[in-house]
C-alpha cells in the first residue's frame, strides 16, 4: 500500500495537532515515528517543547516513537546530528520493512533529510565570526539580509544570536562553494500538510500557552534551573524558556511574560508556514489536509493518499 513512498512526512506549524495525526496514521498502518523536533530530544523539557505524550497512546498502546528524550537538558544538538540519527533509524526500520513517519515542525531539519543535503557539513569560519563578534543579534541579522542569496537563504534559522551567526557562516560558504548531496538513501516521500488559518492557529497558539502558564511550565523552568541548567542556557533553547528565564530573573512581570511570550510563538508559526510553502516553491510536493476538520476525517484523507486517490 505504501509504495512508491519509503518516508511518510508529516509538518504543519506549531498547535495544529501534527503529533495526534501522526500518532493514529501510525497506529493505524502499525509503523513508527520519527520526531523531527529540534527541542523534544532533550529529557525533562516535556511542557516548553510541546510533547503531548498523550497523543502517543492509541487503544491503550504506545506508538513508537525515536528522537525524543534523548539528551540531558544543558547539551547540545545540530543538524548534522539529527540527520545521523534520523538516517541511522530509518535504515533500521527499512529493513524491517517498515515505513516511517517524520514528523514536526522544524523546516530545516525536515527539507535536508528530504533534499539529503547537510549544511552542518559547512566548515567553521574563524575569521568571518570574528568580523562580526561585536555586533547585536538584530544588527547580525541585518547583516545577513544584505548577503548575496543563495539557495540557503530562505532557510536560515535567524531566531537566535548564535544561530544568526551560523546562518551567516553557511551563506558566506556556499557564494563559492557547492554542498554536495550526502550518500544517505533517497528519500521518497508522502509529505502532509496540515492547513489551518491565521485567525484559528493564533488562538490555538494563545489558548495553549495560557493552559501552559497555569499548568507547570515556570516550575518546570525552575526545575532545570536547580538542576544546574544555566539561565543562559536557557536562553540557547528559545521561545518558551527563553521568555520564563526572564520572568524568573525578574526582568518582566507576569502579564509581560504571556504577551511578549504568546507574541514570539505566533512569528515562530508564521516563520514555519513561510519556510513550508518555500519547500513547495523548490519542488516539493506537500498534501494540505484541513486541521480543523476531526481526526478520523484527516486520517482517511491521508490513507486515501497513501492508496494513491489523489
Amino acid at each position: 500500500m505504501l509504495s512508491p513512498y519509503n518516508l511518510i512526512v508529516i509538518l504543519g506549524p506549531t498547535a495544529c495537532g501534527k503529533t495526534r495525526l501522526a500518532a493514529a496514521l501510525a497506529d493505524h498502518l502499525k509503523t513508527h515515528i520519527i520526531s523531527a523536533d529540534s527541542r523534544q530530544v532533550y529529557k525533562r523539557m516535556n511542557i516548553g517543547t510541546g510533547k503531548d505524550y498523550d497523543d502517543y497512546t492509541i487503544n491503550h498502546q504506545t506508538v513508537p516513537c525515536h528522537l525524543i528524550d534523548i539528551l540531558e537538558p544543558g547539551e547540545r544538538y545540530n543538524l548534522h546530528e539529527f540527520m545521523r540519527d534520523f538516517f541511522a533509524i530509518f535504515m533500521q526500520l527499512r529493513e524491517q520493512h517498515i515505513t516511517p513517519i517524520l514528523c514536526g515542525g522544524t523546516g530545516l531539519y525536515i527539507d535536508s533529510v528530504l533534499r539529503n543535503l547537510n549544511y552542518a557539513a559547512v566548515p567553521n569560519n574563524h575569521d568571518l565570526r570574528k568580523s562580526i563578534s561585536h555586533l547585536t543579534h538584530p544588527e547580525l541579522v541585518a547583516y545577513f539580509k544584505k548577503m548575496p542569496k543563495t539557495d540557503y537563504f530562505t532557510k536560515a534559522d535567524l531566531s537566535t544570536l548564535k544561530r544568526t551567526i551560523r546562518a551567516i557562516e553557511i551563506n558566506h560558504y556556499l557564494q563559492n562553494h557547492i554542498l554536495e548531496k550526502s550518500t544517505s538513501p533517497e528519500i521518497k516521500p508522502l509529505i502532509i500538510g496540515l492547513d489551518v488559518s491565521k485567525e484559528i492557529r493564533r488562538q490555538r497558539i494563545t489558548q495553549r500557552l495560557q493552559h501552559r502558564l497555569k499548568n507547570g511550565l515556570i516550575e518546570e523552568v525552575e526545575q532545570l534551573l536547580s538542576e544546574g541548567v544555566s539561565h543562559e542556557q536557557l536562553q540557547y533553547y528559545g521561545l518558551e524558556y527563553k521568555f520564563v528565564s526572564q520572568f524568573l530573573l525578574g526582568l518582566m512581570s507576569y502579564e509581560a511574560l504571556e504577551e511578549l511570550l504568546n507574541n514570539a510563538i505566533q512569528q515562530y508559526a508564521k516563520r514555519q508556514m513561510t519556510y513550508f510553502r518555500k519547500m513547495e516553491k523548490d519542488g516539493q510536493i506537500i498534501h494540505w489536509v484541513d486541521a480543523t476538520v476531526d481526526i478520523d476525517e484527516q486520517l482517511k484523507q491521508v490513507i486515501a493518499l497513501l492508496n494513491g486517490n489523489n
